[in-house]
């Protein structure tokens, strides 16, 4: 047995406690409002995406936030810490009930950093929050896709429900169209136990052109991996852009009928583009009414 299989088999029956969130990247497309402000502080209303993201974590039962910062982002450490002098100032005043929410977030979890020297993709992000997940399964959630499922379950709960079944590691997907590929991971697969929202992954791409592309099934930001997902990027070699992608290193756990790709049910906005933050920005203002 290898030491990628056997690690995987004595890991597998872990459940899913922690959740990463790879939070280094610049946010060039936001400039300037992101020369200064980290683009996961960027507020829909008045909470920022990365806490949307904490927030779904937290109704997947995860209680312990891993998350990998660069340079210019302590704005998220500070933002999931107690601020003492604010709290005293709206004490006892009608704006101290707007603090409810990060504060319950900030009691009932635990919140660890770790920094990304270099941008070098998001499969050399996750390796890099290595030291804060161990040898257990673990979520991760890209906070500029904002996911929303009115009274559905959310749907890193929804992965995790699949998770639980089938132990090996599940990436959530969408459809998408045809000429839009060449900005996704895109996957091919079979359907599994008769149900059209659940494929064994047979294929990955990064980012292909429309006319190379599988299919239209994209990859969005929300994965369950499993431990030996370390062991294999550490192999992968840099792909598309001259980055290490998380696609390339799931293609080898693929080929091994190791990934499962989930059909989620919700509604997903690309707050990574201003016209995604634009549309998520109008629906839950229009959701609040």
């Amino acid at each position: 047995m290898s030491s990628i299989s056997k690690y995987s088999k004595i890991n597998s029956l872990k459940s899913v406690k922690k959740c990463l969130f790879p939070a280094a990247g610049y946010g060039t497309r936001f400039l300037p409002a992101t020369k200064a402000m980290p683009k996961e502080m960027l507020p829909v209303l008045t909470k920022p995406l990365i806490q949307y993201g904490v927030e779904e974590a937290v109704s997947a039962g995860i209680d312990t936030m891993a998350i990998v910062t660069g340079r210019g982002k302590r704005a998220i450490e500070d933002h999931f810490d107690v601020s003492y002098e604010l709290e005293h100032q709206i004490k006892g005043t009608s704006k101290e009930s707007y603090l409810t929410e990060i504060r319950n977030l900030i009691d009932n979890c635990t919140f660890s950093y770790t920094r990304q020297v270099e941008m070098k993709g998001l499969g050399h992000a996750i390796l890099t929050g290595k030291t804060l997940i161990g040898d257990e399964p673990f979520a991760v959630i890209l906070a500029d896709d904002l996911c929303d499922n009115n009274d559905e379950d959310p749907v890193l709960k929804q992965m995790v429900e699949v998770y639980e079944k089938y132990r090996c590691c599940v990436v959530a997907i969408e459809e998408v169209p045809k000429e839009e590929t060449n900005k996704y991971g895109v996957i091919d697969g079979k359907i599994v136990d008769g149900n059209e929202s659940v494929l064994r992954v047979s294929n990955m791409v990064e980012k292909p052109d429309p006319k190379d592309a599988p299919t239209n099934l994209a990859i969005i930001g929300r994965y369950i991996l499993t431990p030996d997902i370390f062991d294999v990027i550490e192999n992968t070699k840099p792909g598309k852009g001259g980055e290490i992608q998380i696609t390339d290193a799931l293609l080898e756990l693929a080929q091994q009928g190791k990934v499962i790709a989930y059909k989620f049910q919700g509604k997903r906005f690309d707050c990574g583009s201003i016209e995604g933050f634009v549309e998520a920005t109008n629906y839950f203002h229009d959701k609040a009414k």
